[in-house]
């Protein structure tokens, strides 16, 4: 079968590659593939620009959701033809604190697929039983293959952040995770939902708009913090949620928080800061970082997307086959896309 393999540690070192069809363990499953999610970060792995190690060669793809077609000796809940989505904790020691106490999206030996274990830019993969979630009936293949930066903005804003009905809220990037955070705010009641981003994120911006912003800035054409700063009352935003990463984010972040209020850091940022961080200290202010998500974030999210609590279909710019990964890559590099989902291949 086909796959999209990183095979070095260099700039460009992925291709299209035969790879077999995995054997599976007592607690897996083997899944057959019907969608899978490209994310910024996938990118960042293509083009070897990123602050974590990556074993390789690897198979890629970490969002995705498909159908089983076979289950090991000892897994139970679970038959081949069930529609699933997985979660991306593809190894974990279940031995640490943090396994034992339920927060395994933490596990130090934690390893995820797509750059620590093969996954899903492929036909079929093989998946630990316990990372697996029921899709509803009435959800597609393609909106569950979104499961995964869903839950990442759910985890960043109901479970790191403090967030109430009625105040403002800012959101620094509008990647796909920063839109789902705007779709996230919005269904919590949240007050002003400010969208920042630049110029080569217009169409995003946009997007941002029809699924709830109720203003957007480019930081290229004016500094957004004094007109976000009026926006809200001259106060700041009592919750800032950095979605894009470098230190321009981090700094407006800090300039545009209100006193006591949260910067929850959901963007990696692997250069250095180069900044002060005294503006937290003068306003009280609480930096927070948010990681992943845990298997009731998976739960609620795919009961939003039943109920029709999140709009998917905006979402979905682009759909290909995993043939096509370049094309897709360069789609998301260029910010042309806001979710390219592909499909895989015989």
């Amino acid at each position: 079968m086909k796959a999209v393999v990183k095979y070095g540690q260099r700039y460009g070192e992925v291709e299209l590659r035969e790879v077999p069809i995995p054997e599976i363990g007592p607690h897996d499953v083997l899944l057959e593939v019907a969608a899978a999610g490209v994310c910024g970060s996938d990118v960042e792995q293509w083009k070897h620009e990123v602050s974590y190690t990556i074993p390789t060669p690897v198979i890629m793809g970490h969002e995705f959701c498909g159908t089983v077609r076979a289950v090991g000796s000892a897994v139970e809940g679970f038959r081949p033809g069930d529609r699933v989505a997985s979660e991306t904790a593809a190894s974990i020691c279940g031995q640490c604190p943090q396994c034992l106490t339920g927060e395994y999206n933490l596990c130090p030996r934690r390893l995820g697929f797509g750059y620590g274990l093969d996954g899903a830019f492929t036909r079929y993969t093989r998946v630990p039983a316990r990372c697996l979630h029921r899709i509803p009936d009435n959800v597609s293949f393609e909106h569950a293959a979104l499961t995964e930066p869903a839950c990442v903005a759910y985890n960043a804003i109901f479970v790191k952040s403090r967030l109430r009905p009625g105040e403002p809220v800012v959101v620094i990037g509008p990647g796909p995770i920063g839109l789902f955070c705007v779709q996230m705010c919005r269904a919590a009641g949240a007050g002003k939902i400010l969208l920042v981003g630049t110029r080569v994120d217009r169409r995003r911006l946009e997007v941002g708009l029809a699924l709830g912003a109720d203003a957007i800035f480019d930081v290229e054409e004016e500094d957004p913090a004094p007109r976000i700063l009026e926006l809200t009352g001259g106060h700041g935003a009592p919750l800032v949620l950095d979605a894009a990463g470098p230190s321009e984010a981090v700094r407006l972040a800090m300039a545009v928080v209100a006193r006591n209020g949260q910067i929850t850091k959901i963007a990696w940022g692997p250069r250095p800061l180069n900044l002060s961080l005294d503006p937290l200290v003068a306003k009280a202010a609480c930096l927070q970082g948010s990681f992943s998500h845990t298997w009731r974030t998976w739960e609620a999210v795919l009961q939003m997307m039943s109920a029709g609590r999140l709009d998917l279909d905006r979402m979905i710019t682009h759909r290909m086959t995993i043939e096509q990964w370049l094309e897709a890559f360069h789609l998301v590099e260029r910010r042309e896309a806001v979710k390219v989902v592909l499909r895989p291949v015989d």
